[in-house]
């Protein structure tokens, strides 16, 4: 899920926020599945100070002096006219520095003009290619901040966001309502249904579908102020795979054949990200992997990546200077025939 991370405070101070529970799991499998590099990523994840933060200008309510003001103050642009499928539209800035902007504040009738967020957030949005006209669906929506991405890629001709949760469904409206005009409004819905029903409900309906699953959020998780809730997230972590794995069912029955499903998650862990994607392609004979490697390759100069075996994966994970992620971004399509 896209972050909006709150002001680091002093690192003394937010140190003793760290919950143990949590980084003695974490310690204990990303040693084992990252090996060394998990050193470096967890020095980052523990110290918000590190954290960095991109800049998402809105296309509908363009800031021209505000892009200026960031080139001045050194920031540079996200991959501009480096990827194929790159759409000249969508504008985000990247500082090398933990600098953050304020965030703006939501007020009816007035669109934001940008909007804050972990930059590795936008790969999954750029690797569903939308173009102008698509159906796309938008699975786990909120809070809103892929659903915005989108929208500033293309121009679909029906985009359906979907979100389970009634408070993040809330957070997802105001989303939508600060940053988008009324008439781009109309080709937006808005539902609140178990994902795991979204490919009963609306079969092969979407040319694009985006699954950016309910997950170990390594970050957020990492600050759980509650002990006890802490350790009871972590004994159902092994849930996850399953509920993963059953809105993917879902996701791929809403596809019409010939479309592309991207997933992605914003944690680091194997058994919710390659191992998903590996009994998916292991369970469905019309469900191709689409290779991915040109991304990887395309964005180092702004993300490290973290081997993951498997041509249609990415893994983005924290590193000095470049303190984005976890993110994990698959890319699959559905064949014409089953």
């Amino acid at each position: 899920m896209v972050l909006t991370l709150l002001k680091a405070k002093p690192e003394r101070k937010l140190a003793k926020q760290i919950c143990k529970v949590v980084l003695d799991h974490f310690e204990k499998q990303y040693s084992k599945e990252l090996g060394d590099a998990w050193n470096t990523v967890r020095d980052i994840l523990t110290a918000p100070s590190c954290w960095q933060y991109a800049v998402l200008l809105n296309r509908f309510n363009y800031p021209f002096e505000l892009e200026k003001d960031l080139h001045l103050k050194g920031y540079h642009s996200l991959l501009q006219g480096s990827l194929p499928y790159y759409p000249k539209s969508m504008k985000c800035y990247l500082s090398r520095t933990p600098h953050r902007m304020p965030s703006e504040r939501h007020q009816i009738g007035n669109l934001k003009k940008y909007y804050l967020l972990n930059a590795a957030s936008l790969l999954p949005v750029l690797a569903l290619e939308l173009r102008d006209g698509e159906k796309v669906l938008d699975l786990c929506a909120a809070p809103g901040g892929k659903s915005l991405a989108l929208l500033q890629c293309a121009y679909p001709g029906y985009l359906h966001c979907n979100e389970y949760d009634s408070l993040r469904l809330r957070w997802l409206r105001q989303t939508l309502e600060s940053f988008i005009p009324q008439p781009l409004v109309n080709v937006i819905k808005v539902s609140e249904l178990d994902g795991r029903e979204m490919g009963d409900a609306q079969p092969e309906t979407f040319d694009k579908v985006l699954v950016d699953a309910p997950c170990s959020n390594d970050r957020s998780w990492l600050f759980s102020s509650d002990s006890q809730k802490a350790a009871c997230r972590i004994s159902q972590r092994r849930n996850l795979p399953l509920l993963q794995m059953e809105l993917l069912r879902s996701a791929i029955k809403a596809l019409r054949p010939g479309g592309l499903l991207v997933y992605s998650t914003c944690t680091l862990s194997k058994a919710e990200n390659q191992d998903v994607i590996s009994e998916v392609l292991n369970s469905y004979s019309n469900i191709m992997p689409v290779d991915i490697k040109e991304m990887a390759r395309t964005c180092s100069r702004d993300f490290t990546f973290a081997p993951t075996g498997q041509e249609c994966g990415l893994l983005v994970i924290p590193d000095k200077g470049k303190a984005w992620g976890p993110m994990y971004v698959a890319k699959l399509k559905k064949s014409w025939t089953t």
